[in-house]
């Protein structure tokens, strides 16, 4: 019999033994899955409670060492200060995840952005003063030296602050820094308005690598300052406004590529400053409005397909070389030489033809 086309099943015919085990073999089958599958998603989220547990754990007990470190640097004793400080980089060296090691990193920054009341002098009638400055000298330039060695190291690696923001700005450098073969990649990094004053100070072999960079309106006074081997790769690199005065500035070595670069408006007084075997490859690099007095400076850079302009500048004393320097003229050079008052000496590839 068939009804709207479908044929009616018997129901005369008996299941047999095997076929009924079969099924029951079968059923038990469906039933272990499911059981396998329910299983299965209770230890997943018994997991995931697990790990929430454990991350929630670890943030407490980061939060109580961040806030114990805090104190420590907030203490009137150099001592206590100086544990602080080496609580919050091994804090953020243990962060469980990148904004808290960012944050201790910003605490260590911000304490080198406090006032400090300079040194005295070592007159016996200032004593007491004097031993406090060294004592807070003590702490700073110890914050400087971590840094420095949290981003010389590989990033990925254990306490690599590599990729971190690292914000400077208006810190007062009252002696040495060594910041030789360090590398920052990605981020900010901002010495804006920072002042440099006495000892050495080293970006030597330093990588800055897509990170955007400003040394805008620093000051080197009196210090001997290295970019030598230096590389600035890709983002902008300011040095506007920029103060160059006494001692010895080295950009010797150094590669600018695909950056976009600005010296505008910069004062270079009295200073040895030398550019020697630097390479401009790439990007856009501005000397513009730049003022050259006193001292000597000595450009014998590369100059490779990047756009390089000297419009507005103004040399005024002292002695000036791009004798040795190969490539296109920067644009503006020749008009600025035209009106110098001081000693300038021109690569023999920019040397008018004379008859």
């Amino acid at each position: 019999m068939y009804l709207l086309g479908y044929q009616e099943i018997g129901n005369t015919r008996k299941l047999d033994a095997k076929t009924l085990f079969d099924l029951v073999k079968l059923s038990f089958g469906v039933v272990a899955g499911a059981g396998a599958l329910v299983a299965l998603v209770v230890a997943y989220r018994r997991q995931r409670v697990d790990e929430a547990g454990a991350h929630r754990e670890a943030t407490r007990l980061h939060t109580e060492r961040f806030t114990q470190a805090v104190e420590q640097l907030g203490s009137n004793s150099p001592a206590v200060q100086l544990g602080g400080v080496h609580a919050l980089a091994g804090l953020a060296d243990d962060a469980p995840n990148q904004a808290l090691r960012q944050t201790c990193i910003d605490v260590l920054c911000a304490y080198l952005q406090l006032p400090f009341t300079p040194d005295p002098g070592e007159d016996p009638a200032h004593q007491e003063a004097h031993h406090r400055y060294l004592a807070s000298r003590k702490v700073r330039h110890t914050i400087l030296r971590l840094i420095g060695d949290h981003y010389r190291r590989p990033q990925g690696a254990y306490g690599s602050w590599q990729g971190c923001d690292l914000d400077l700005t208006d810190v007062i450098v009252d002696g040495s820094m060594d910041f030789r073969g360090a590398t920052f990649s990605s981020g900010t990094v901002s010495f804006a308005g920072a002042r440099f004053s006495e000892g050495t100070v080293s970006f030597a072999g330093a990588q800055f690598s897509g990170a955007e960079v400003s040394f805008r309106n620093v000051t080197f006074s009196g210090s001997q300052v290295f970019f030598t081997g230096t590389q600035f790769i890709g983002r902008k690199v300011s040095f506007g406004d920029a103060r160059f005065s006494g001692g010895t500035v080295s950009f010797a070595g150094t590669r600018f590529s695909g950056a976009e670069v600005s010296f505008r408006d910069a004062r270079f007084a009295g200073s040895r400053v030398s550019f020697g075997s630097a390479r401009f490859a790439d990007g856009q690099v501005s000397f513009r409005g730049v003022t050259f007095s006193g001292g000597s400076m000595d450009f014998g850079a590369v100059f490779s397909g990047s756009g390089v302009s000297f419009r507005g500048s103004t040399f005024l004393g002292g002695q000036v070389s791009f004798a040795s320097a190969t490539g296109p003229a920067p644009l503006g050079l020749l008009d600025a030489v035209g009106t110098a008052s001081a000693t300038v000496a021109l690569s023999s590839l920019w040397m008018p033809e004379t008859e």
